[in-house]
């Protein structure tokens, strides 16, 4: 998966709102993502040092897992 098929999917995901809205959304999601990623780190910083020392063994695990998440949203995505 790239970034090129993540921003696809981002932008699918962002024409199911009027035009005048996707502004908004994205900002929500950018601030929502950053307060998220904020709070993992002063919440679990342990397992944060834990993950990246582990992180090359866990590769294929997580990419696998990713794969799964990208095709469960596009079928989301992609059922009107």
């Amino acid at each position: 998966m790239s970034l090129t098929d993540i921003q696809n999917l981002y932008l699918e995901f962002l024409k199911n709102f009027p035009a005048s809205l996707q502004p908004v959304i994205s900002i929500g999601l950018a601030v929502l993502l950053i307060y998220s990623i904020f709070k993992v780190i002063k919440k679990d910083w342990i397992f944060l040092i834990a993950l990246v020392i582990l992180l090359p063994a866990s590769k294929p695990i997580l990419q696998s897992v990713w794969q799964g998440i990208v095709v469960f949203i596009k079928f989301l995505l992609n059922t009107k």
